[in-house]
Formats: structure tokens, C-alpha cells, sequence
């Protein structure tokens, strides 16, 4: 059988609060209860409550020592790549080298006003990181070519370039997860698009002569039943309005119900050809639903 493995985006402001829940210990009951990796998303400006990405991983990686850390996703394009390299860099030292990197391009034009770049740079400022962070992350002396009068800096301490995963289910994602990635990181999306894009993926790798990149899925779950759980309709009416997308498209997609059901509904993204799902809880005692989410994860190991 295929391995899956099962990480969970850490909880925000708000979830820690009502839950009186710290990222350290947030990090230790996800490490305790055997999932995979601990996510934290990276957000500038987007008019709600959020920690920095490379801080809040710190902190998960001194309270850890055995469970990935990820980025669910690293915008590096909104810094100067050689600040990028800097704090990914940290990360590796601090973790162990037990980064995972997912990379994005989004957030919304405000997000990269706020950060002084134009949002219409944000593609090829994207592809520029990916292609210098590795030379950046290994030491070697690196021309800065976007930035003004493409200066030569190197950096150390030396670190070991974490795989990347590319998010985003668009075509641009998967042509550069394709030319520049290790992974494939689509979220809330079916089956059959998973399906749809490993076939688009192993295309287009192969004409890079590269190996097929591991494709993991963002998810939602609210599990099991209790307070503050809600429904797989209000769940999907929430991805409805918050992406544009028609309701009966998305209702499907969060985990939902018992352990057993939730693992039936990733079995078919494996199926797919996924080995990894990256899950945020939705609703519910946030120790709980990991709880939950880890009974899940041995359902799929058997």
C-alpha cells in the first residue's frame, strides 16, 4: 500500500485563544499524537490577526524534534530573495533540516503593496527565488539579479535546501512545481483535479528530464461532532465565499463525519496519486480534532 502522510496547519490568533493553546504546545500535542508535520501559512497584510511564518515554525521547531515543519505558503517574492534564504536558511538550522517549503505567489494586491513590490511582478520574482535560492542556501556567491544593481552577496552559515512544493492548482503552478519544484501543492480541490494535474505534471517534468514531484493536497476537516463542530455544508459554504466558487463544486471537499469516512475520502485523493495531505482544522477543540486527524492517519496505514 502507499504511504500517506497527514500534517496540520497550526492553529491561528483566534483558535489559540479560545483554545488557550500556545504554538509550542500546539507543536507537541500534533508531534505526540503521531501526525506528520505541523504548517503555518505566511501572511504580510490581509486585515486579520497572523503571525510571521518563519517565527511561529521557529518556535514549533525548538518544541519538536522528530515531525516536518512547513510552509503552507512561503511568499518569497514579497522580500528581497537574499532575506528569504536568510530566515529558510534559520529554519533548517533551528529544525534539524526538517523544513518543508511550500511556495506561493498569492495573498492579493494589497499584500504585495504593503511589501513595496508590484503584483504584477510577483510571477517572475516567484521563478527568480526558486532558481537562486538553492545557490543562496548552499554558501556559494549569488548574483541578486532582480534586485538594484544585481549585487553579489554570500551567505552563512551554509544550510541544506529544503524540498520545495509549489501551491496552487493553476497551470502556471504546475509548470513551475514541474521546472523548479520538488512537490505539487494544490488545495481544495477533488479527486479527479489531483488526477488531472499528475497527468499535466509527469508531462511536463519529463520534458525537463526531471522526476515526477510528489503532489500533496490542502485540506479542511472538522471531525467527529461536539461543540463549535460544523457541517460539511457550512464548512463548504465558507470555501464557496471565500474562493468564488459554486457550492455543489465544493461540497465534497472538507473531511468530515468519523475517522473511518474522513480516511475514505483521502484514500481516493491517494488514489489520485497524493501522498501527503495538509489539513486546517475548521471548527471544534483544536487538541481534539488532531486527535481525531491522527486516528485518520493510522486508518490510511493499514
Amino acid at each position: 500500500m502507499k504511504s500517506f502522510e497527514i500534517g496540520v496547519i497550526l492553529p491561528g490568533v483566534g483558535t489559540q485563544q479560545e483554545n488557550g493553546l500556545g504554538l509550542r504546545e500546539a507543536a507537541r500535542h500534533a508531534e505526540d499524537a503521531g501526525l506528520d508535520g505541523v504548517w503555518h501559512g505566511d501572511h504580510l497584510a490581509v486585515g486579520g490577526a497572523t503571525l510571521d511564518a518563519s517565527i511561529a515554525l521557529a518556535t514549533a521547531a525548538a518544541a519538536t524534534s522528530t515531525i516536518r515543519i512547513g510552509t503552507s505558503v512561503f511568499v518569497p517574492a514579497i522580500r528581497p530573495v537574499v532575506w528569504a534564504a536568510k530566515q529558510i536558511a534559520t529554519l533548517q538550522y533551528v529544525s534539524g533540516n526538517r523544513l518543508v517549503l511550500g511556495v506561493g505567489s498569492g495573498g492579493g494586491p494589497g499584500q504585495w503593496a504593503a511589501a513595496g513590490v508590484a503584483y504584477r511582478r510577483r510571477g517572475t520574482r516567484t521563478d527568480t527565488a526558486l532558481e537562486l535560492l538553492p545557490e543562496l542556501l548552499a554558501g556559494e556567491e549569488t548574483r541578486l539579479r532582480d534586485e538594484p544593481g544585481q549585487p553579489a552577496v554570500t551567505l552563512a552559515p551554509a544550510a541544506e535546501m529544503p524540498p520545495v512544493w509549489v501551491g496552487n492548482a493553476s497551470e502556471v503552478a504546475i509548470r513551475r512545481a514541474a521546472r523548479l519544484g520538488d512537490g505539487w501543492f494544490p488545495s481544495l480541490i477533488p479527486p479527479r483535479e489531483v488526477a488531472e494535474g499528475r497527468a499535466r505534471l509527469a508531462e511536463l517534468a519529463a520534458g525537463h528530464g526531471r522526476p515526477l514531484p510528489v503532489i500533496a493536497i490542502g485540506g479542511a476537516a472538522a471531525l467527529g461532532t461536539g461543540p463549535g463542530v460544523p457541517s460539511r455544508a457550512q464548512l463548504a459554504a465558507g470555501i464557496s465565499a471565500a474562493y468564488g466558487r459554486p457550492l455543489d463544486e465544493v461540497m465534497d471537499i472538507p473531511l468530515t463525519g468519523r475517522p473511518e469516512e474522513a480516511a475514505e475520502k483521502l484514500h481516493s485523493y491517494r488514489e489520485a496519486g497524493a501522498g501527503h495531505a495538509v489539513i486546517g482544522i475548521s471548527g471544534g477543540d483544536w487538541r481534539a480534532q488532531v486527535d481525531l486527524l491522527a486516528q485518520v492517519r493510522e486508518l490510511l496505514l493499514r
